[in-house]
């Protein structure tokens, strides 16, 4: 049964009388409660749609239905609490149900880096055939909103033919197809949907695109309307970018370095020009790119390119130059001659428990195989079971760092003054209030490896190291 919830009055003024309007609002299902989902369902709730979230991950089910993040983000725990207290949201594992009870589902399910280097859809065919299973039951026209990053054609040429053979319905006309890539940034995720910096909308059907641009009307009332591969590849684009920018960035610190010239000097007027240059935001010399996205579109773009039989040098260059920083990073490590050595920040990046390909991880890797004894603190990890479980959407990109994830539990300190206390070397891979602290009470002789630049001028010490400045 159709459901129409979180209706809203609305006063308008006519001919001397107030007329009450009443609005409804779509109710929307949401698969897959990782980071997008989870926030995606939070934020929504917060715009007053009803919402049911859908995960085969029961953990995540219970603890979203209790209203309490499964993960560590800003603002997300609030936002959920809110939205189980207002009843207009919900968790379930049966994702047929979730679909067959809402007008718009939203799927944002995992889509990690395949064997041959690819992109893996597994997960999206089989939402497919829940979602068309339960398609196959309405008489009302269902939006399915695909989010995930995807190459080119996934969406109208894997997701939706699926569809259409499990419903016996076809795509535009008992039913909409959208591709409306997210650009949230962990850590930051809550503000950035409430603040999106463009919303885009891929559609082959002007009604889906309507009722995409009234969901999105409260945080964006000017959406990019598009096809659905231009906002697919749109996605891969913006990403491919960032993991660019870091590289450049990086690649200028270690052309700087050896000459003598401050990095970061060079880098804070390279982004004055905000007219031709873009934005700021990654280029400053620091450490590798990681997470779930930049590596993996790195790699999904190159593979698509080799398909195609095009050269993309630049992109190609993107991984090992990003892996070249790790090395440097090493090599900075080995010659302090440190044989206890301690790591402050293990995430890919500080405000988030993701180590999704975490460079950190790749460096932690090397100094335990150099017999290297390593402790590590990071403010926002509390060993569990989900460390290992975020090794399996990694194990085709990083198979290494298995043994560096079962281990981490255990050199993982609860303070970072408990990690530094016996550390020779102390690398410092996030700039938070904790760790700057704690740096000013380390041992007087510990060598501190920087790779994100704590100071923005470098203490002139021969004990400290910048890894591009």
């Amino acid at each position: 049964m159709k459901m129409h919830v979180g209706k809203f009055e609305a006063v308008q003024r006519l001919n001397g009388f107030d007329w009450r309007v009443i609005e409804t609002k779509d109710t929307i299902s949401v698969i897959g409660l990782g980071y997008v989902g989870a926030v995606s369902l939070a934020c929504l709730s917060s715009l007053g749609h009803k919402v049911i979230g859908a995960d085969i991950d029961a953990k995540k089910v219970d603890s979203i239905s209790w209203g309490q993040s499964p993960i560590v983000e800003d603002q997300l725990g609030d936002l959920l609490t809110a939205g189980v207290n207002d009843e207009l949201l919900t968790a379930t594992t049966d994702v047929s149900r979730a679909v067959l009870e809402s007008d718009v589902t939203f799927v944002s399910v995992g889509t990690p880096t395949s064997e041959d280097g690819g992109c893996d859809t597994r997960a999206i065919k089989a939402v497919a055939r829940s979602i068309g299973a339960a398609i196959a039951a309405k008489d009302a026209f269902h939006v399915v909103v695909l989010r995930c990053s995807v190459p080119p054609g996934t969406t109208l040429e894997i997701m939706t033919p699926i569809i259409e053979e499990v419903s016996g319905k076809r795509a535009g006309e008992d039913f909409g197809v959208c591709f409306n890539p997210e650009f949230l940034r962990e850590g930051t995720a809550v503000s950035d949907f409430h603040a999106p910096p463009k919303t885009v909308i891929g559609v082959t059907d002007e009604r889906t695109a309507n009722i995409l641009k009234k969901i999105y009307a409260p945080v964006d009332d000017n959406p990019i309307v598009t096809s659905v591969d231009v906002a697919e590849l749109v996605k891969y684009v913006d990403n491919v970018w960032h993991a660019t920018k870091v590289s450049f960035a990086n690649e200028v610190g270690r052309l700087c370095k050896p000459m003598g010239i401050d990095s970061h000097k060079v880098m804070d007027i390279f982004v004055q020009d905000t007219k031709l240059n873009l934005s700021p935001y990654y280029l400053k010399p620091g450490f590798a790119f990681g997470g779930s996205c930049l590596p993996k579109e790195v790699r999904a773009v190159s593979h698509l390119a080799e398909q195609l039989n095009v050269s993309v040098p630049l992109i190609d260059s993107l991984i090992p130059t990003n892996d070249q920083q790790v090395e440097e990073a090493i090599e900075m490590v080995r010659k302090t001659g440190a044989k206890k050595a301690a790591i402050l920040g293990v995430a890919f990046k500080p405000g988030t428990d993701d180590l999704r390909e975490s460079p950190v991880l790749e460096l932690i890797a090397a100094l335990r195989a150099e017999g290297v004894e390593v402790t590590a603190y990071d403010p926002a990890i509390v060993p569990g079971p989900h460390i290992a479980q975020q090794f399996e959407y990694m194990q085709h990109a990083s198979p290494h760092l298995k043994a560096v994830v079962d281990a981490l539990p255990d050199f993982l300190k609860q303070t970072p003054e408990e990690a530094i206390a016996d550390a020779d070397a102390i690398i410092v891979s996030q700039n938070g209030p904790a760790i700057r602290s704690v740096m000013r009470s380390k041992k007087e002789d510990a060598a501190v490896v920087d790779l994100v630049r704590l100071h923005a001028e470098p203490p002139a010490c021969s004990r400290y190291a910048g890894i591009g400045w």
